[in-house]
């Protein structure tokens, strides 16, 4: 087996059965700050056990180990092909070690070949930069928080939505208000401001690669980010729908160039469950550091 095989694997691994600190960090908070001996406690007590469980045991977090999508920055001239290849089969290994579930099904078929693999299936995105280091993310996405991400054409009659920042937070908190009870929250939301609609819901998924703490480098969206943060969780929906004070973890907006015909608002959920990890490579494939 080799080295970057090897690597890829333990990314997998770890990803599907740890939740990075900044999340766990964010769940543990949020359990202090709900009312004690309510449904919303029991909810993350639940969780948190979950968490600890998952760790302690190696085994996926969820029964839905989601959709498997790489972010690799690699150097110029890297060999994508060759690392194409390699994370196939080491989502195939993955799945026959237990640490994936055989969540991929042909879609004209139905059919699940059990290893995870298949048109589109892992998902790879490469990006050259000028460093000679190699940087691979990857992701988890389920598919219930996957079902409740929401895209907007402003403007938007119905909720007097205009095309601007104000019309942007009406559409991201109704779409916190249409996901409640559903997507196994308390959730993440992504959301990028313009773009296409493809690249709208790629860019909005991509913020789920900052951690939660961290703050928009943009004044305007910083503001937006923490606002809409604030106001969710006044709505009273909670863990799962019960009630309570944490609907969202965090809320991470990024925005793209338009055209002007078009102003979308792309906004992308993660659950609870929020499985990102990711790694530095020495020169050999072998693990340099982990991101998260």
């Amino acid at each position: 087996m080799s080295e970057l095989q090897d690597s890829l694997v333990e990314l997998i691994r770890r990803a599907s059965a740890e939740i990075p600190s900044d999340v766990n960090d964010a769940i543990i908070q949020s359990l202090e700050n709900e009312k004690k001996g309510t449904i919303a406690e029991s909810a993350l007590k639940i969780i948190e056990r979950n968490i600890e469980l998952a760790k302690r045991k190696s085994q996926p977090i969820c029964q839905d180990t989601g959709s498997i999508i790489f972010y690799i920055e690699c150097p110029v001239g890297y060999d994508q092909i060759t690392f194409e290849e390699t994370a196939r089969k080491a989502v195939t290994l993955a799945t026959k070690k237990g640490y994936l579930r055989q969540n991929s099904v042909d879609s004209i078929s139905g059919k699940n070949d059990g290893t995870n693999v298949g048109p589109g299936a892992p998902i790879v995105h490469f990006h050259q930069h000028r460093s000679p280091e190699l940087k691979v993310s990857l992701m988890l996405k389920g598919g219930g928080c996957e079902n409740v991400g929401a895209q907007y054409s402003l403007p938007h009659e119905k909720l007097k939505a205009g095309r601007d920042l104000d019309g942007c937070r009406k559409v991201i908190l109704d779409a916190v208000l249409q996901a409640q009870g559903k997507g196994c929250g308390p959730g993440i939301l992504g959301v990028c401001i313009g773009g296409d609609r493809a690249t709208g819901y790629e860019y909005s998924k991509q913020q789920f690669l900052r951690r939660i703490p961290d703050r928009n480098k943009m004044p305007e969206l910083d503001e937006l980010e923490q606002d809409i943060l604030k106001t969710a969780n006044e709505l009273g929906i909670g863990p799962m729908g019960f009630g309570g004070k944490t609907t969202l973890l965090g809320v991470k907006i990024c925005a793209a160039n338009r055209l002007p015909a078009s102003y979308f608002v792309s906004i992308s959920y993660m659950c609870w469950a929020f499985r990102r990890q990711g790694f530095v490579l020495n020169g050999e494939s072998a693990i340099e550091r982990w991101l998260y």
